[in-house]
């Protein structure tokens, strides 16, 4: 069972100085600001935020605030066994393209398209980058929503001492990794059992500007880390939460304060899932498109097997309000994240939710299709994000179906290949790591377990395996100037060419780890080997934002100069 934890995708990091705690023991949160720092580091001055304080049941842009959190309790976690509800006589591999539907393709944009609006509010936020070239990385799996970076010029030569450490902090439970925007890090888990916070610090130095917290009863019922799971989502002026007990709050990213926020358990009915929440949302105009699965009331675990959807699969809110715009489909909440993307001119979004694909308009909510892809354990999920190319949809797994590549259009789709059930080999098996696209190749670790993982290769047209890789643990990936920035979960980084040809191995490093550490003495006392900087579990993909590099370990973030600055 513990395996399971590996699905709640990548990593959260903490902060090494104390929380702030909220006044009340309910959903209010505060948002408190070092204004020492952030007058030395902001252009203009951040003035501390009054605490928020509202009586339980108070209106509030978005919804009530609620008595308590309902975070579930330590009953045995539901799961939906049901395929996903086709309808009767509705071909999944054999629809046609409708006529008249344009035939030029177009390639994905970016979930962080923004409107002129968008960029104005942006440019009202202080820029407290010194280091000017490179991108920010607002959101999970960076600016394109695929891991990869346009930056170039990175050290290829990972000899002892380069890259070196730019700064570093301990860390709190959570399974999100920080997003970076204007020269601002916002990192979002739980140092106190209780008190999930967003700390936003400087992105190049790591000094602590604000932080946010709130209140949670969140209780993992299989004993796993109570912090967030979801990476925070910036966008111009404001950074969105979405915490393991299903809270959403939309906060001002130059001080903290709450402007909105959302509990989707008391407003959806979500029967809490495995290990809570774990889909990060995304931005689409002026919503904000979130999986929350939600059900109806009274309903039982997951373990039983009859938790149904009450349509609040998938809901938009308004990004300025919290208001619901539109709410679709009966599926349960899975781990994996949304995608949007352009395919002949028009917009979709693609979410592999517990039962399967689900691809739809994004602005109307309009359902084009459903696509079941999911094992028949129990104990199954899906985690890995949809990889998206032209009109090409890529979905894994781990627990038994594997690999699916799908051809979409409005109407539907075509299944272009998958993986043979009777067959024991998979072309890919992803567990929590989303896997990269490059030139008609696929990239990724596959495998469910750490003796079993490989980094594989494969073709994506036909699914043929290229190469693999064993030895390396599961591992993630971050693809960056010809390269790929591969962590394995035992905490050794690599830097290996971009081959679909061969395993390219061009530098490996194990940080060196504190000496002075007590564990450290203690592993030398047994003859054990010394621990590096980056401890195991290390399940996060790096991220990289103006030439600096973010890898989390099991204690600690540490950002490494991997293109040096240009003076």
């Amino acid at each position: 069972m513990r395996q399971l934890v590996w699905l709640v995708c990548i990593l959260a990091l903490g902060c090494d100085y104390e929380t702030a705690s909220s006044p009340d023991d309910d959903l209010s949160g505060s948002a408190k600001v070092d204004s020492k720092a952030a007058a030395n580091e902001a252009d203009a001055s951040i003035q501390p935020t009054k605490s928020i304080d509202r009586k339980p049941g108070e209106k509030q842009a978005g919804g009530t605030v609620p008595d308590d959190v309902a975070t579930g309790s330590n009953d045995e976690l539901p799961i939906d066994p049901q395929p996903f509800d086709i309808k009767p006589g509705k071909k999944q591999d054999t629809e046609t393209l409708p006529d008249g539907f344009e035939t030029e393709l177009s390639e994905p944009k970016p979930s962080t398209t923004r409107t002129l609006a968008e960029r104005v509010a942006a440019a009202k936020v202080p820029d407290l980058r010194t280091r000017k070239t490179g991108d920010d990385w607002p959101t999970f799996l960076g600016p394109t929503g695929d891991s990869k970076s346009r930056e170039q010029g990175i050290l290829k030569d990972w000899r002892v001492g380069s890259p070196r450490i730019v700064w570093q902090m301990k860390v709190g439970d959570g399974y999100g990794m920080p997003s970076i925007s204007r020269g601002r890090l916002f990192q979002f888990d739980q140092r106190d059992r209780d008190t999930p916070t967003l700390t936003c610090v400087n992105s190049e130095t790591g000094k602590p500007l604000w932080k946010f917290t709130y209140k949670n009863r969140y209780v993992d019922t299989l004993g796993y880390e109570n912090g967030p799971r979801c990476s925070p989502v910036v966008d111009g002026d404001r950074v969105y939460l979405y915490g393991v007990e299903g809270m959403i709050y939309c906060l001002r990213v130059t001080d903290g304060k709450e402007l909105w926020r959302v509990d989707t358990v008391a407003d959806y009915g979500v029967v809490q899932n495995f290990f809570g929440i774990g889909s990060t949302p995304v931005i689409e105009g002026d919503l904000l498109i979130a999986m929350v699965g939600g059900s109806p009331p009274n309903s039982p675990s997951t373990y039983s097997g009859r938790v149904k959807g009450n349509g609040a699969g998938i809901v938009a809110f308004n990004k300025y309000t919290g208001k619901e715009k539109y709410k679709i489909t009966d599926e349960l909440a899975s781990y994996s994240s949304p995608v949007l993307a352009t395919i002949r001119k028009r917009r979709w979004c693609f979410i592999f939710m517990r039962g399967g694909l689900v691809g739809f308009e994004p602005t109307t909510g309009k359902v084009d299709f459903q696509y079941a892809w999911r094992s028949p354990k129990r104990e199954s999920v899906n985690v890995s994000r949809p990889v998206v190319v032209d009109d090409r949809v890529f979905i894994s797994e781990t627990y038994g179906p594997g690999s699916s590549l799908l051809k979409v259009h409005p109407r539907g789709f075509n299944v272009v290949w998958k993986d043979k059930a009777d067959v024991r080999e998979r072309a890919m098996q992803t567990h929590w790591n989303t896997p990269i696209h490059h030139d008609g190749y696929l990239y990724g670790s596959s495998g469910r377990h750490s003796n079993e993982a490989e980094l594989r290769c494969i073709e994506w047209a036909t699914g043929k395996v290229m190469w693999s890789k064993p030895g390396l643990t599961r591992s993630s990936l971050m693809m960056v100037d010809g390269h790929f920035v591969c962590l394995s979960e035992e905490g050794t980084l690599r830097l290996l060419r971009v081959n679909p040809k061969k395993y390219d191995l061009v530098s490996e490093l194990v940080l060196p780890g504190d000496a002075d550490d007590p564990l450290a003495q203690r592993r030398a006392e047994f003859g054990l080997p010394p621990l590096g900087l980056i401890r195991p579990p290390a399940w996060a993909a790096t991220i990289l934002s103006h030439g600096l590099l973010y890898v989390r370990g099991d204690d600690r973030l540490v950002c490494l100069e991997l293109i040096p600055a240009k003076k």
